[in-house]
């Protein structure tokens, strides 16, 4: 059934999942890649499908402009556009709130933004984002939110906090496209009294996932784990929680351990058309003269396609010759290194060995 998420195991506040979209289960813990104009950048659904994701996300803010919802609807949404037949997940555009704050005029009827593409301004409401993710046909539609800069003073933060609560009663509101979860975001930056106003709330209005939103917007690392982990308990146990915006493997094992289901980040594939590879203990820069006569691949053990066929010597060179089939390569890489990652996550859960396999994971070669 369609919105049912069923927890197979836990282990501490860990959990192990199956979420039921219209286009299938999705295992969680999952890591969802971020295909921001309809496209995971230099993978094809083909090679996504078989690095093992399971949903990949669009930015609906950018695909509002670009080509449309209207014309992703008449060719027969966004599935079909982009090719992917798994699960996808939309955002609301509320990320541009923060993106493109100084640009954007925020009131409680909705934002004013001015289009990155030509200038023009344009007012987006939670009407018109729930509009939009109804036209693409998404599996799973955000609410729109506002997603306020860390160190805001508390004034503002809790404007930030009480608007988002008034768009997500208007998005519960919308109608969404048959079949399609719609999840509500909690706001409150690290102050853990307005998270928990934010999510009493949200959870309130039936969302049928929740997301903990405004955080990896400039606050300490130290503060985001702490925040992360009140959070997700003050989120119920029967609906997934969504960690928006984290893609490290620290970060992900650490957002795990806390009892979050779901994440996305463009990292690894920003990593990978950067010139870095994502290995068990940190990263690797290829275009360190270091790696030059490397015969060795990526990681050792990694089956992705770099590894299991080139050596780190080849990668490098194609990266400092800037061959894209060098950047496709890293990205491909890197985005098995998180797939892998919550894979064992959940195998590891299902054991009762989560704490070891975290452990390991991080420790250094």
């Amino acid at each position: 059934m369609t919105g049912r998420f069923d927890i197979e195991a836990t282990d501490g506040a860990a959990r192990a999942g199956i979420l039921h979209t219209a286009h299938g289960p999705v295992e969680t813990p999952v890591f969802m890649p971020v295909g921001t104009k309809a496209s995971v950048k230099a993978v094809l659904p083909g090679e996504l499908h078989d690095l093992g994701a399971q949903i990949v996300l669009g930015n609906s803010y950018h695909l509002y402009f670009r080509p449309g919802a209207d014309r992703i609807a008449r060719l027969g949404g966004l599935h079909r556009f982009m090719g992917w037949d798994g699960a996808i997940l939309t955002d609301s555009g509320g990320y541009q709130v923060f993106s493109l704050r100084d640009t954007a005029a925020i009131e409680d009827d909705g934002v004013e933004f001015r289009s990155v593409y030509d200038g023009s301004r344009h007012r987006f409401t939670p009407e018109l984002a729930m509009e939009i993710q109804r036209l693409l046909g998404s599996d799973i539609a955000m609410a729109f939110d506002e997603c306020p800069p860390a160190g805001v003073e508390r004034g503002k933060l809790e404007d930030a906090v009480r608007r988002t609560s008034l768009w997500a009663e208007r998005c519960r509101a919308c109608e969404p496209a048959p079949g399609q979860l719609v999840f509500g975001i909690c706001q409150g930056g690290v102050d853990l009294e307005l998270r928990e106003r934010s999510a009493a709330h949200i959870v309130s209005l039936g969302f049928d996932g929740h997301a903990i939103g405004g955080l990896t917007v400039g606050e300490t690392i130290e503060a985001m784990f702490e925040t992360t982990r009140a959070t997700a308990q003050m989120l119920p146990a029967e609906r997934p929680r969504y960690f928006m915006g984290i893609g490290d493997p620290e970060g992900v094992l650490e957002a795990i351990a806390a009892g979050v289901d779901m994440f996305d980040c463009v990292l690894p594939t920003r990593l990978g058309r950067t010139g870095s590879a994502l290995v068990d203990g940190g990263r690797l820069n290829l275009k360190n003269a270091a790696h030059a006569d490397d015969e060795r691949p990526l990681q050792e053990g990694c089956t992705c396609p770099a590894c299991t066929t080139f050596s780190r010597a080849y990668i490098r060179h194609l990266i400092t010759q800037e061959e894209i089939v060098g950047l496709r390569l890293l990205t491909l890489h890197n985005l098995h290194v998180l797939f892998d990652l919550v894979r064992g996550a959940r195998e590891a859960i299902r054991a009762g060995t989560f704490s070891k396999y975290r452990s390991t994971r991080l420790s250094p070669p």
